[in-house]
């Protein structure tokens, strides 16, 4: 039977309108067709993937202030997320949201982050778990000690990037310390910027859309391609990268060929973005 995985990070609540016929803009309306609401977040979205591919999974998370909890929760359970390590939010908290509006094209958020991503780890048994998945730098810049008990327990880890409109340049080290570094190519491109390698975590993977992913070990000269097998129609882009993450993990978690990971991440992204949410897609995929 497989130990469970770990998937700490930022819960949120995410509103997602979808199908809609543009971005808005400063001084105008956009009206949306479809609205839903999903459990979101990296990690959450990472793990549901990887739950539908037949992993366990356990979240670590603190939960969104309520009403937004009893959402999240009743989704995390339809998915076969465990939530038993995840917190109630503090009192006087705000509830943890992202708005996602969605359209054929590409996808925008606007996000409220409160308080800490993360409880505090004195009720987690870091060896009863295979592996460790963060879901943004920010968590791990905000909880470094989380690699130093997962390493402690003997568990890899795999860490996304997730988008900051500016990146601290003292994050090399961290990123440095983590088995697989899943950034896609805006996040890689500013961490360039402020001189962070390309090639720093023991294994960087590169999602770049449509256009498939890219990934090198650090001793490596050269870059692992692999191409989308076929182009989708795109509804809702909202966790593409997430579920990549899970489908790349589930198969390195198996020692597969670096091309084998990539393409079964590139499938997991593809079916991903056919779905409002980036959640629920078949178990054969």
């Amino acid at each position: 039977m497989r130990k469970p995985i770990l998937c700490a990070g930022r819960l949120y609540c995410d509103m997602v309108f979808a199908d809609a016929p543009r971005l808005p803009t400063l001084g105008t309306e956009v009206f949306a067709p479809n609205l839903s609401l999903h459990a979101g977040g990296g990690a959450f979205i990472t793990g549901a993937t990887l739950a539908a591919l037949g992993y366990p999974v356990r979240q670590f998370s603190n939960l969104p202030a309520t009403p937004f909890d009893t959402i999240v929760l009743a989704d995390m359970a339809a998915h076969d997320v465990d939530a038993t390590a995840c917190k109630p939010a503090d009192n006087g908290i705000d509830p943890q949201i992202t708005v996602a509006i969605a359209t054929a094209g590409d996808r925008a958020f606007l996000t409220r982050a409160a308080g800490q991503a993360i409880p505090d780890f004195s009720a987690i048994n870091f060896a009863d778990f295979a592996h460790l998945h963060i879901g943004e730098l920010r968590t791990l810049q905000d909880s470094p000690a989380l690699l130093d008990h997962a390493r402690a327990a003997g568990l890899t880890v795999s860490l996304d990037c997730g988008w900051q409109d500016s990146y601290d340049p003292d994050v090399t080290a961290l990123i440095a310390a983590v088995d697989v570094f899943l950034p896609n190519e805006s996040e890689i491109a500013a961490l360039a910027l402020l001189g962070i390698p390309q090639t720093c975590a023991r294994l960087t993977v590169v999602k770049s859309g449509h256009k498939g992913a890219r990934a090198r070990l650090i001793d490596d000269s050269a870059w692992t391609n692999c191409a989308v097998k076929s182009p989708v129609q795109v509804r809702d882009a909202t966790g593409a990268g997430d579920a990549f993450n899970a489908g790349f993990l589930s198969r390195w978690l198996e020692h597969a060929p670096l091309r084998d990971c990539l393409a079964k991440g590139n499938a997991c992204g593809s079916a991903a973005v056919q779905i409002v949410g980036g959640i629920g897609f078949p178990q054969h995929v």
